[in-house]
């Protein structure tokens, strides 16, 4: 597990960054083999409520189409979608809010979030 973090304060300006979309970008330069999103949701929900445990592009598309997936879900998948289309064979939103949710999802056949997969 890598953290990345400033060497240098060149300027005192604030960015707003979204971690997602850093990560994303850094997964795909280093050709990783697969990106976690550590997240306070458990992942992709289907109309039940009930964890999906792996979605491609065209389901998710399918998802966003019938508001299934909506709101600040939308950019998060949209750039899960993005980073699996581009090398990254594979995206997992996973909860952070479980105990061991990074480990059961690394040292697990099943896993613990969603994966995602072009």
């Amino acid at each position: 597990m890598s953290f990345i973090k400033p060497t240098r304060v060149w300027s005192i300006q604030i960015f707003n960054i979204n971690a997602d979309t850093a990560a994303g970008a850094i997964a795909k330069k280093l050709k990783a083999r697969r990106l976690l999103i550590i997240s306070d949701v458990e992942g992709v929900l289907d109309q039940d409520k009930k964890l999906i445990t792996e979605i491609n592009s065209a389901k998710a598309k399918k998802l966003i189409d019938q508001e299934i997936i909506s709101g600040g879900m939308i950019p998060k998948i949209n750039n899960c979608l993005d980073v699996a289309s581009n090398g990254v064979k594979g995206v997992v939103i996973i909860d952070g809010r479980k105990d061991h949710s990074i480990l059961f999802e690394l040292l697990s056949d099943k896993g613990s979030g969603t994966l995602i997969r072009e």
